[in-house]
Formats: structure tokens, C-alpha cells, sequence
């Protein structure tokens, strides 16, 4: 068997080792603690934590639209599994045809692992880790030493700080790049889902949450996470079935 488009089997692998890299390069850096020291000035973070109308810009409405798209992704596929359940199929379309979304059971099903698995996978790694946040450090006014990241897991402090997991609902998007049926926007739409998972993170870095290493490793990780599934989840799309003996014959004979 030989397969249409090889690299995808493998651009998962090389977007993990770019997690990594990223993980013992930039976190716990002079970078990260530099661009935080642009949100921080005066000993006050640039946007109050809380604040409106930027907590509902930035925190709570893209938080409850994610969600909601989620519900709708079950919703749909509950309906379509039932439709499609149906021993006699109906010759009139349903009054639910014109709200069905046009993608695939498998696609949406997909779909629903990546937008609850991203996050659920860096909130899981956030109990690892143990890695405070900005605005808890001595260095910005709290109380909590600067640590690597091996020193923060040994030490075990009762925090949570990295990966981001606020911008990592955003990240999760990704998914729908790898869709193939919307391969054709596959670029534009890694740009949106970029674009929008980094507007989320800036605000948490704006307000002490985060530093910049723990929201870039936590869009490479939610690029990996949603290239991995794709690949086990359309591998099937990407393998070419090999010619029957009979058209193979038929060649042989045409020599």
C-alpha cells in the first residue's frame, strides 16, 4: 500500500518535537520574563483581572461560544446517527435537513474529541507541572520564587500555570483545518484558529495569568493533539487500494 499524501502520517510527530523544544528552550526564559515585563508596569498588570468589558471580550464570550459549539456538534451528530439508523429511508427531507451541518458523522465525531481533548489534556498537564503564574512570582510582586520547570514539578506548589488552558479552547480549532472535507482551507483556517487562540492568550497575559512560552507551547501542543487524531481518523482516506489481480492481468496482457 502506498499512501497519496506521506508527510501527513508524520507532521504530527514533527509538530510534538516542536512542542518540546519550545518547552525547554522558552519556558522559564529571559524571554518569557521580558515580554510579561511589557504587560507589567508601575506594579500593576495592564488590565485588572476581572475587568469589563474585557473579561467578557476576551474570557467569558469566547469561553461560552466554544461551548456552545460543542453542544450544537452533539446535537447534530445525535440527529444524524438517528436518521441514519432508520431501516426505510424517508423521501422527504426532514425539517432538521436545513440545519444539519454538510459534514461527515466521522468528521463531526472528530471534531467533538479534539475540541473537549485539547483542553482536557492541558488542564490535565497544568496538575503536572505545577508551574506558577506571573502575577505569583516574586519577580512581578508575589510571593513565589522563579523556578524551572523539573524544580516546579518536584516541588509540587499548589499552582497551575502551564500550559495555557484558556487559549487552548481556542487552539483547539485546528481541528477543523484537518477536516477533509474543508482541505482546501486548511491554511486560512489554521490562521483563524491561530489568530483567535492568541487573542485569548495575550489577555491572560495581560493580566498576569500567563507567560508567553506557556501559551505558544500550548498552541503546539493543540496542533499536534488535532494533527495525531486526524491522522488515525482519516488515515483511510490517504491509502491507496491496490489494483485487483484481474486489472493487473489485464495490463500484463496489454504489454
Amino acid at each position: 500500500m502506498t499512501h497519496g499524501n506521506p508527510s501527513f502520517d508524520w507532521d504530527w510527530l514533527k509538530l510534538l518535537c516542536l512542542t518540546i523544544i519550545a518547552t525547554l528552550t522558552i519556558e522559564h526564559s529571559r524571554l518569557d520574563v521580558y515580554i510579561s515585563g511589557l504587560f507589567y508596569t508601575n506594579g500593576q498588570w495592564l488590565l485588572e483581572k476581572g475587568a469589563q468589558p474585557y473579561a467578557f471580550i476576551f474570557y467569558n464570550g469566547p469561553k461560552l461560544l466554544l461551548i456552545l459549539l460543542a453542544v450544537y456538534l452533539i446535537m447534530i451528530l445525535i440527529i444524524k446517527y438517528r436518521l441514519s439508523s432508520r431501516t426505510i429511508p424517508s423521501t422527504h427531507p426532514s425539517k432538521f435537513d436545513k440545519w444539519l451541518n454538510p459534514l461527515l458523522v466521522r468528521e463531526i465525531s472528530y471534531l467533538l474529541i479534539v475540541l473537549i481533548g485539547v483542553p482536557t489534556v492541558i488542564a490535565i498537564l497544568k496538575g503536572v507541572t505545577h508551574v506558577s503564574c506571573p502575577n505569583q512570582l516574586s519577580l512581578f510582586n508575589g510571593n513565589l520564587p522563579y523556578l524551572n520547570l523539573w524544580q516546579d514539578i518536584i516541588s509540587r506548589t499548589p499552582v497551575r500555570c502551564f500550559p495555557a488552558a484558556h487559549a487552548s479552547a481556542g487552539f483547539a480549532l485546528y481541528g477543523f483545518a484537518y477536516l477533509p472535507s474543508l482541505k482546501r482551507y486548511r491554511v486560512r483556517i489554521i490562521v483563524v484558529a491561530s489568530l483567535l487562540g492568541w487573542t485569548m492568550g495575550l489577555y491572560k497575559m495581560a493580566i498576569g495569568d500567563h507567560f508567553f512560552s506557556h501559551t505558544l507551547v500550548s498552541m503546539l501542543l493543540a496542533w499536534t493533539l488535532a494533527c495525531a487524531t486526524a491522522t488515525i481518523f482519516f488515515a483511510k482516506r490517504y491509502i491507496k487500494k491496490p489494483a485487483s489481480l484481474h486489472t493487473s492481468a489485464y495490463k500484463s496482457i496489454k504489454k
